[in-house]
């Protein structure tokens, strides 16, 4: 939203400065954006008057004038065809800025001869492109400054253009009425009221409206009249300067007074050529194969139901959006018919997002423009043609009505202290709540037309702290419930959370925050893609439905990054994933993945390929870091995901505490990975709490007793797991073998059989290990293994 300071001041009367005011807009929630100032770049220049002009020895097209100054009298070489004795001229001196030529000038000597600055042309100080000639002024004393003289003679050559940014929930300041109330409700000056005008019918308007049924909640007002014997022409230079100052191309001046009252008021409006309408006009939904060639030169087919103006040729209009070209106005308009209607913002934003049009009028009223004011601004905008284009005005033609807004909430003042933490007299809080343009009746404050946004209660403690300024607010610490040091206030998952996140970090691997949403295919690959997780609204077709899985974010991450040359990766991400739509139905996963190689190329051939005993480690690792029993199984109840055979489960029964594994190659192709590529998924809330909780670690036990090794080699039948071996073996005794190992196995054995080879680490606690007690320890590991597996030692 852009609008010059004198257009502000037609709506408030103030004395603020610029500085004052943009400051007070950011702090009232409308953010300044930026404030383009001219005055700030001519400030250095200043008046002067040739005092004598002579030609110069050594060239023809120049002049050594004598120049008056406030600093006395300097001698100026000047190529301008105008320089001449007795003109008042604008003088840039050594040292000054000049943004037209971006110079900063210094004393110089041309063709020989000194000169002490230089005569500005109206393009060497960017006011316009003309540069046949310096500047001469009818009027000004030596000294003066330049922009005071702009000031008062031409005013709009140095007036600021402010631009702020305007949440979706400020209609109302999409006007610069509305950002004038702000302003005199903060106390920077008066609101000047916008003027009640009727101006009456001396005709019945040839041109009647109807709204279609269907279109009633839509469109619940519409009204217009028609307007004969306009010339239409381009229109006053007060009205395009202002127009030409935020952006906008002045056209003629029926078009340009609709701009204006868009940007004034918040009203936005649209002219019709009668004289090309046929017959009434009707708000209705669009049919199938129409279409309308707009006034941006575009032509819209409509899908049906498309909310449209029609007469009986067909439609004219975008309703709210965009008028037609074949009825729009133009010099040789002379029947003119004023239209100015309330939508429903929904029914706009809709529209303008299936046939993609953006437009100030769809900007406004899919925000919601003031259903109160529809009618006065079609009384308003009327006066300004009569004023502007002469001719008769009509009776107004109507269909439908106003909205009913009225609603009021109770004004607690003790809330603004229990919400907000200021404490703001009752007096002020009215005051406040008045000048915004609420009505208050008792305790009850009666939301004005202009403020959708105002729901409750809450708002109305909004609306006094925001004037009162929140930047007064004092910040104050929250008593504590007791006395002493605070309990902590992470919960146990909280704290998880944060420690797999630093060890997945620790280890190498590079953190992603990827979109919950992911498209069909790739949520249907990874379980996930029912209607229970569909997005009603989504934001795009790839973000159709909840992720199930945090692989397919981390898998595209991925293609993104080999598609950009970077083969080597490790990536991981922790955050929810979604088996359903209810609150309850959702989880908390950290997943990585590992593509390429290990490490870089080097003389020591340590680069390899990664595969599953890395992902493996890593996830074993995080797990450690956040508290999971040493101790857990491993299962192939894999996920379709997953590569058979090549994947596992870490599990403590039926509970699954993380899979590892290679990813599916199915899956790999839909993403468009090259190369194999391991990954692991922690579900971190599935790992259980510590029966004993104590807020430091328990002491570490070592024994000073001597341990013992044992190697055996069994030969089991080929579908045997290292795994089932191990366990076995470790739970021969629990108390005594610290832990089991496998480091070596041999295939190809007859009948298909393999070897098996593993270490046994007992650790002796209160005394050291007689040899009959390892051979006792060694017998029980050969029998639990037998009936384990059917393996036997190797001979």
């Amino acid at each position: 939203m852009k609008f010059t300071l004198s257009w502000l001041k037609e709506h408030l009367d103030t004395t603020a400065s610029l500085d004052e005011i943009t400051e007070a807009l950011t702090d009232l929630g409308l953010e300044v954006e930026g404030v383009a100032d001219p005055a700030a770049k001519l400030g250095a220049f200043t008046l002067a008057k040739v005092l004598h002009a002579e030609q110069h020895p050594d060239a023809d097209r120049l002049r050594v004038c004598r120049v008056m100054t406030d600093e006395g009298e300097k001698q100026i070489v000047c190529g301008a065809p105008n320089a001449r004795a007795g003109i008042t001229v604008v003088l840039a001196k050594p040292g000054d800025y000049v943004p037209g030529i971006d110079v900063t000038l210094g004393v110089g000597k041309i063709r020989g001869v000194e000169s002490h600055g230089m005569m500005a042309s109206e393009r060497e100080l960017e006011l316009s492109e003309e540069h046949d000639g310096i500047i001469e002024l009818p009027s000004g004393e030596v000294g003066d400054r330049f922009v005071d003289w702009l000031a008062a003679n031409r005013p709009e050559a140095v007036d600021p253009v402010i631009e702020i940014k305007i949440t979706p929930n400020r209609p109302d300041a999409l006007g610069v009425h509305g950002i004038a109330r702000d302003l005199a409700a903060r106390g920077l000056g008066r609101l000047k009221p916008v003027r009640d005008v009727t101006v009456p019918g001396s005709f019945a308007s040839p041109i009647k409206v109807t709204i279609a049924p269907e279109m009633a909640e839509k469109a619940p007002f519409f009204s217009g009249r028609l307007i004969r014997g306009v010339r239409n022409g381009p229109s006053p230079d007060w009205l395009q300067k202002r127009l030409t100052a935020i952006g906008l191309r002045p056209i003629n001046t029926l078009v340009d007074i609709t701009n204006f009252f868009t940007f004034d008021l918040n009203r936005p409006l649209h002219v019709f050529d009668a004289d090309k309408v046929r017959g009434d006009l009707t708000v209705r939904a669009s049919a199938e194969g129409e279409e309308l060639l707009a006034l941006d030169g575009k032509t819209y087919a409509f899908s049906p139901g498309t909310m449209i103006i029609a007469d009986e040729a067909g439609p004219e209009s975008i309703a709210g959006i965009m008028g037609g070209e074949e009825t729009g106005c133009s010099e040789e308009t002379v029947n003119v018919f004023l239209e100015s209607a309330y939508w429903d913002p929904i029914a706009i934003a809709t529209a303008g997002r299936a046939l993609k049009i953006s437009s100030d009028a769809r900007y406004r009223f899919e925000r919601g423009a003031d259903p109160a004011f529809t009618r006065p601004g079609l009384e308003l905008a009327t006066q300004m043609i009569l004023e502007l284009c002469g001719g008769e005005a009509s009776e107004v033609v109507t269909a439908g009505a106003v909205p009913d807004t009225t609603r009021s909430y109770l004004l607690e003042p003790a809330r603004v202290s229990s919400l907000v933490g200021m404490d703001i007299p009752e007096a002020e809080q009215r005051a406040t709540l008045a000048a915004l343009g609420f009505r208050l009746e008792g305790d009850r404050a009666f939301v004005p037309s202009w403020r959708p946004d105002v729901q409750g209660s809450a708002d109305l403690v909004e609306e006094v702290a925001r004037i009162a300024s929140l930047t007064k607010l004092q910040g104050q610490p929250l008593p504590r419930p007791q006395a002493g040091v605070p309990q902590p206030v992470l919960t146990p998952l909280q704290r998880r959370e944060q420690a797999a996140r630093r060890m997945a970090a620790s280890l190498g691997y590079n953190e992603c925050v990827t979109y919950s949403f992911i498209d069909h295919k790739a949520a249907a690959l990874f379980g996930g893609g029912s209607d229970a997780v569909r997005i009603e609204n989504p934001i795009s077709s790839e973000m159709t439905h909840m992720r199930p899985d945090l692989l397919p974010g981390l898998l595209a991450a991925a293609a993104r990054n080999q598609a950009r040359g970077f083969a080597d990766l490790a990536l991981f991400e922790c955050g929810p994933v979604f088996s359903g739509g209810e609150p309850g139905e959702q989880d908390l996963h950290l997943s990585g993945i590992l593509v390429g190689a290990n490490a870089a190329r080097d003389p020591y051939a340590s680069r390899r390929k990664v595969d599953i005993y890395d992902a493996k480690a890593d996830a074993e690792a995080v797990l450690q870091a956040i508290g999971a029993p040493a101790k857990a199984q491993i299962n192939r109840k894999l996920d379709g995901w997953w590569h058979p055979g090549r994947a596992g489960n870490i599990a403590l029964g039926p509970n699954t505490l993380a899979t590892f594994g290679e990813i599916h190659p199915r899956v790999l192709r839909h993403f468009g990975i090259k190369g194999a590529a391991v990954g692991f998924t922690l579900r971190i809330a599935a790992v259980p709490l510590p029966k004993v909780r104590t807020p430091s670690r328990p002491a570490l036990v070592l024994s000073d007793l001597q341990a013992v090794e044992r190697d055996f080699a069994f030969v089991v039948d080929g579908g045997v797991e290292a795994l089932a071996l191990v366990n076995a073996a470790a739970g021969a005794d629990k108390a005594l073998i610290e832990r089991v190992t496998v480091f070596d196995q041999f295939t190809g054995l007859e009948g298909g059989k393999k070897s098996i080879a593993i270490t046994a680490r007992l650790q002796p606690r209160e005394k050291t290990l007689t040899d009959a007690e390892i051979e006792a320890v060694s017998a029980k590991i050969v029998e639990k293994v037998g009936k384990a597996t059917g393996g036997v030692l190797r001979s």
